[in-house]
């Protein structure tokens, strides 16, 4: 697997890389999957990807890639919140639950959650938008008992790397997870984890006042970038979130890969 230093948002690439995102979303992955590994299996096989390219190859995955198992990937995103952000936000101003899941009267955008509830999606092709599902049916996908398996486990590295992550004076208001089979039917922890690609990150400085408002807080993740996109006129349009994305000016570009920097240097510190 090789990172590259492309952004997706809204469920579409980017036409301007972030530099330095592939290398550095790797080294964040690794220190998750180092910290998770008596939690569950991962997909990592322990070898350096070097060891299985050309010479000329070395460059292309050395800092930015990792040698992994093959898989049988489970078609469901493991969606775990802890704080009530993005499309749950909006969700629950129509229906007061996200995915199924009903949330107390009275939140606002960026509310901690009474405790983390678990709010899979469904993943869609190529090109197209994942859409959150209930429980229910991930049950109707996989069955009850992996099912079951797949959202404890996934609320339980939540509640451990969210735990860690405060301490280093970080919030993880939410995250996804993604699960395959190996040959033996044994449940692994695949792709990335934990990143500022996967996750929101919220560093603790700005969250009060931020949540007091009713804003967004400051994010070390692609929150940046989205609420760029989301404030951006094409004609004097929004955009529609479709392909080609609007391109990304010089300073979102630098402010995010800025922002990646940090969130790895307070994790790892």
């Amino acid at each position: 697997m090789v990172a590259s230093d492309r952004l997706s948002a809204f469920d579409v690439i980017l036409g301007e890389p972030i530099p330095g995102k592939g290398a550095l979303l790797t080294q964040m992955a690794l220190f998750w999957f180092g910290k998770l590994g008596a939690i569950c299996p991962n997909h990592l096989t322990g070898e350096a990807p070097e060891s299985v390219v050309t010479a000329g190859e070395i460059p292309q995955v050395t800092g930015r890639s990792m040698l992994v198992k093959r898989l049988k990937p489970i078609p469901v995103e493991a969606v775990v919140r802890g704080y009530l952000a993005g499309s749950g936000w909006k969700e629950y101003q129509q229906s007061q639950s996200v995915c199924g899941v009903a949330l107390p009267a009275g939140l606002k955008n960026a509310s901690k959650l009474p405790e983390p509830i678990f709010t899979p999606a469904a993943k869609a092709q190529v090109g197209e938008h994942d859409e959150n599902i209930s429980y229910e049916q991930v049950v109707k996908a996989v069955g009850p008992a992996l099912a079951a398996q797949i959202k404890k486990l996934s609320l339980e590295i939540y509640s451990i790397a969210a735990a860690f992550a405060l301490a280093k004076g970080i919030i993880i208001a939410d995250t996804k997870f993604e699960f395959g089979l190996d040959e033996n039917g044994t449940l692994t922890l695949m792709d990335e984890v934990l990143t500022p690609d996967s996750s929101r990150y919220w560093p603790i400085e700005g969250y009060e006042q931020a949540f007091a408002a009713g804003q967004n807080p400051p994010s070390y993740d692609k929150q940046f970038v989205r609420d760029w996109l989301e404030a951006v006129r094409i004609n004097g349009k929004p955009w529609d979130k479709t392909p080609p994305a609007p391109p990304l000016p010089e300073d979102v570009i630098a402010k995010t890969a800025a922002k990646y920097q940090e969130a790895l240097a307070r994790l790892t510190v």
